[in-house]
């Protein structure tokens, strides 16, 4: 069997300093490597890139986006500089703002969900009635254009749930 070369695409860098780096994720990329698929993540791309300046270099994470999601990833050069932003993330990440297509037209203009999401053993993400056991989530979106067969949504979240933006709009039957 001969194995195809593909093409490595180059990380598309938004800034970097001594302490962080910003990367701007493409969407069908997973941040982190899972049991499933280990290579090709963000992660792994951008530590061979820290690496190729200095061996001893690392990175961190400090958030993630979906797998299907495109938009700015930070990494953090430190340990201690990831955790000072993740203890610290709802002030440091004021906005979180998205676009999304959904399917069929939008009943309201502008909208506020308030759901709870819980996680199956099969890690499937859902809304529920188990305000004691799930998670709240809260996302408000905005119309920015309709057509008969699709909706295209500002979204910002208050909180940052698992796959919470696709549940929320899944369960209101307007997938993206």
């Amino acid at each position: 069997m001969i194995k195809k070369k593909t093409k490595k695409k180059k990380l598309d860098i938004i800034y970097e300093d001594k302490e962080i780096i910003v990367i701007n994720k493409p969407s069908k990329q997973l941040c982190i490597a899972t049991d499933k698929d280990k290579e090709h993540t963000l992660y792994s791309e951008v530590s061979s890139y820290v690496k190729k300046q200095n061996p001893k270099n690392k990175i961190f994470i400090v958030h993630r986006l979906d797998k299907d999601t495109s938009g700015i990833v930070l990494f953090a050069k430190n340990e201690v500089l990831k955790r000072k932003l993740q203890d610290n993330w709802e002030s440091v990440a004021k906005t979180r703002e998205y676009v999304a297509i959904v399917d069929g037209k939008m009943e309201h203009k502008k909208d506020c969900l308030k759901d709870y999401l819980k996680e199956s053993k099969t890690l499937q993400v859902y809304v529920t009635e188990d305000t004691k056991n799930g998670k709240l989530a809260i996302t408000n979106y905005e119309v920015l254009k309709n057509t008969k067969v699709y909706s295209m949504l500002k979204v910002n979240i208050s909180t940052g749930r698992k796959n919470q933006i696709r549940v929320q709009l899944n369960d209101i039957n307007h997938s993206i």
